[in-house]
């Protein structure tokens, strides 16, 4: 299996050398924002790990290969040719063979972070089950269901099904931990009305709860939330229109599948004038920070 799979030299001595190490995904560089933004938030997340003395892992598809950690070159390739693809955990076989580039959706980074060792790993916000269809669930929640990984994000997207996507969570035991929020966040959105089962101010108690996750070995990963910060937060009441008019119309264009998260994200930003990207560059700095933290001190305590 690890032939499959490339190392940067950064993180390759990381890994060896027991330091911390922070999983980074690779959609938000190839589908999720516009170029140049794209490429400046890559980078950017990747220099927010740095400062907490952790090396930062963005994984992606390339030639072939598992790509464990980018250069700025292989960042700059991503985030620029319109030929990369969007791969989630199932795609992998295709995009290996047929050597596709493709940037890695959570379900892909999850999957080949723990095939590499790395047990942290931060994102935007996750998948989840779909509005009006009960059965179009995102591999984000199977692969978290099976993928011992902590996983810190804002909540699921604020275009899906999000008490759904909660019951799904219970129902296969993957413990969703509020980081500082007693309520599940929704992406753009600060807080939501539902109520999430625990709540935890600090990263100590974070580690203490994986540290017990990992030795009781459970096959399901840890689902940290973690809100946006106030100041970029994007109501309910002015987001909610603003997806339903964008499902409206992705209905009545017969969008499905994986093409469905970036029509809506696309819509949203036009309807918004652009704050919901703001939005979305704000919260992932806001997880890698978290996420950086606690991969720190996972590797110092």
């Amino acid at each position: 299996m690890q032939n499959y799979f490339d190392y940067s030299p950064e993180v390759r001595d990381a890994l060896d050398d027991n330091k911390p190490v922070l999983a980074l995904e690779s959609t938000v560089i190839t589908h999720g924002l516009p170029y140049p933004q794209n490429l400046e938030t890559g980078l950017a997340l990747e220099q927010i790990a740095r400062e907490y003395k952790v090396t930062p892992a963005t994984i992606a598809i390339m030639n072939g290969k598992i790509k464990i950690g980018l250069s700025t070159q292989e960042l700059e390739f991503l985030a620029q040719d319109k030929s990369v693809v969007k791969a989630s955990k199932r795609d992998l076989p295709v995009v290996l063979s047929q050597k596709i580039s493709a940037g890695t959706t959570v379900a892909a980074t999850l999957f080949c972070a723990a095939a590499a060792g790395i047990r942290v790993f931060s994102t935007g916000g996750i998948g989840g089950v779909h509005r009006g269809d009960a059965q179009d669930i995102s591999a984000d929640l199977i692969e978290l269901a099976n993928t011992p990984v902590a996983v810190v994000c804002a909540g699921a997207k604020a275009i899906l099904d999000l008490p759904r996507t909660l019951e799904f969570l219970e129902t296969y035991s993957v413990p969703v931990v509020g980081f500082r929020t007693d309520t599940l966040p929704a992406f753009y959105t600060e807080k939501t009305n539902y109520k999430l089962p625990i709540r935890v101010d600090d990263i100590p108690t974070l580690v203490a709860m994986l540290k017990i996750l990992w030795q009781l070995h459970f096959n399901s990963g840890m689902l940290i939330a973690n809100p946006i910060p106030t100041i970029d937060s994007i109501p309910t009441e002015i987001i909610e229109p603003v997806i339903a008019a964008a499902i409206k119309e992705a209905n009545e264009k017969g969008i499905t599948g994986k093409d469905i998260t970036p029509f809506l994200l696309s819509e949203v930003a036009y309807a918004t004038e652009g704050k919901s990207q703001q939005a979305n560059i704000s919260l992932i700095k806001n997880n890698v920070r978290v996420g950086a933290e606690l991969a720190y001190h996972l590797a110092h305590h």
